[in-house]
């Protein structure tokens, strides 16, 4: 797994490795879980067993839990994640640091990432879930061509399932 890197204008994404883990630990906050379907770890070891279960997903590539940090400085951004990836119908989720929000890191993440899986992997198209109130991340998938195709209800909020086609 070690071998993807994708690389964009001011970030480069690999697939998570556990010395990544306080660093990634350290950018999750309640306020950035606010539209995902989890609560933050309380601890570091805690957030172990998170990490430890996608350890081989990773490595069958079923599932990518994929590390963003800024170019320039190495800085740890989140997460961007590419889930059910030999499905033809992969889904794609991110999470940034809250220091970040409202700086286009998102766009770009998801757009590098969409691009790297059309060109590596079969994607007839991508799903993105998505908060309906999470207003910012549906611009997100809406600059991609992204289409309302499913609603779904979780214990935390609705979303929306935006379908995402290949990104070339």
């Amino acid at each position: 797994m070690s071998d993807i890197e994708i690389l964009s204008v001011r970030t480069v994404i690999r697939p998570f490795e556990p010395e990544d883990a306080p660093e990634v630990f350290a950018c999750i906050s309640r306020e950035i879980t606010r539209f995902m379907a989890w609560e933050p770890p309380p601890t570091l070891d805690d957030f172990a067993e998170v990490w430890r279960a996608w350890l081989p997903s990773i490595e069958e590539r079923s599932d990518l839990h994929m590390v963003a940090r800024n170019r320039k400085d190495g800085r740890c951004l989140g997460i961007v994640g590419v889930h059910a990836l030999q499905s033809g119908k992969p889904e794609l989720g991110i999470w940034l640091r809250r220091d970040v929000h409202g700086m286009g890191y998102g766009r770009e993440l998801i757009g590098s990432v969409a691009a790297w899986a059309s060109k590596h992997i079969p994607v007839e198209y991508f799903e993105y879930p998505v908060a309906e109130e999470n207003l910012v991340s549906r611009q997100i998938a809406e600059a991609f061509g992204g289409r309302i195709m499913e609603r779904r209800t979780n214990p935390k909020y609705r979303s929306v399932v935006y379908h995402i086609p290949p990104v070339a």
